[in-house]
């Protein structure tokens, strides 16, 4: 098994499924072109708070997911917080990190649409859940990416108490942080 390395894309494969380095190559670049984007840096900015590295803030006024890295710096990311009295506030972590994840409605969101099938399959185009999911260790709350309909919704109060991300950004923050990833919501 080789894994070869793109411009921060990783590709693992077999060496029966690829003869040669050219067609490794070549594979890789498709992949960069079509899949899912690939992790890359994302906005630096002070952040003056007072948590360690490695914690996720997400600051309700500012529509922003903070990922601190420590000496007053952390890295930005526009988000749709939960709308008015479904945004919540205070301590999680990380329960669960998850690739394209099927998506069932909760309850809440069921009534509210009940147009909704009882289950959208990972990677569809109207899965509301997008690329990845980070799971919080609260009631039906995870932070994730969204369809392509949805990213409008970026930086505005419109979730169920989810936080709302763009497929790139929560790609990006999944290859950064782990399960037990402390995470704060705040005013």
């Amino acid at each position: 098994m080789a894994v070869l390395r793109f411009e921060g894309c990783i590709l693992v494969v077999s060496g029966n499924t690829i003869k040669s380095l050219g067609l490794a190559a070549a594979a890789g670049m498709a992949l960069l072109s079509f899949g899912p984007q690939a992790a890359q840096a994302r906005e630096t900015a002070s952040f003056l708070y007072q948590y360690p590295a490695g914690v996720i803030v997400i600051k309700h006024s500012e529509r922003k997911l903070y990922l601190t890295l420590g000496d007053g710096r952390a890295i930005r990311y526009p988000v749709a917080i939960g709308k008015s009295g479904n945004a919540w506030r205070g301590q999680a972590h990380i329960q669960g990190k998850y690739v394209r994840p099927d998506w069932s409605p909760p309850a809440v969101v069921k009534a509210a649409v009940p147009s909704l099938p009882n289950l959208i399959p990972g990677g569809s185009p109207r899965n509301p859940m997008g690329e990845r999911a980070l799971t919080l260790d609260r009631s039906e709350i995870a932070i994730h990416g969204t369809t392509q309909a949805m990213r409008r919704s970026i930086g505005t109060a419109a979730s169920f108490g989810c936080i709302r991300m763009l497929n790139e950004d929560v790609v990006d923050l999944y290859d950064r942080v782990s399960v037990g990833t402390p995470v704060v919501a705040i005013p």
